[in-house]
């Protein structure tokens, strides 16, 4: 690879737009609010991490990393999509949310390629799993990863030669 071609990823906001497209669409009638969002993007790609399929994603060296930059990532994602009518904001008392646009359907059940079809299908074990639960259920479940996250630093801290 020359030095002037970058790797394909699937982290950009076009990646992470079809990600939040393929939840909404499972999640519809339901919406989410942004906080919300950037987990269930995180853990779309990590269902194996909560007991569900396969990753779709190679783990990481360091995953705390990976959701601290996602929340920007995801923002850029939502208003993208929300451009094509795929995702659509609105203003409640609890603040925005996010939920499935006006063709979000017809968007979802047009692609074919196996792993949108992998994404489709572990969005919709995602939201049958999580998309329902309360704050402080969710909250219980994304500590687990904190928990995990926290011996991660300390181990890299120790190995760095930080103090214990």
């Amino acid at each position: 690879m020359s030095r002037e071609s970058k790797p394909a990823t699937f982290n950009g906001p076009l990646e992470a737009g079809i990600r939040a497209v393929s939840i909404l669409g499972a999640a519809y009638p339901q919406t989410y609010d942004l906080q919300r969002l950037v987990a269930l993007d995180y853990l779309l790609v990590h269902t194996g991490d909560i007991d569900g399929p396969d990753n779709l994603h190679p783990p990481t060296p360091t995953p705390s990393a990976e959701l601290l930059v996602r929340r920007k990532l995801v923002e850029q994602s939502l208003l993208l999509m929300m451009t094509r009518d795929l995702v659509a904001r609105e203003v409640t008392a609890d603040g925005i949310r996010y939920g499935a646009g006006e063709n979000a359907t017809t968007f979802l059940s047009s692609v074919s390629s196996g792993y949108l079809v992998a994404l489709k299908e572990r969005a919709i074990w995602l939201v049958d799993t999580v998309g329902s639960l309360t704050e402080e259920q969710f909250k219980k479940i994304m500590r687990r990863f904190f928990d995990k996250w926290v011996e991660e630093f300390q181990h890299v801290e120790r190995s760095v030669g930080g103090d214990p």
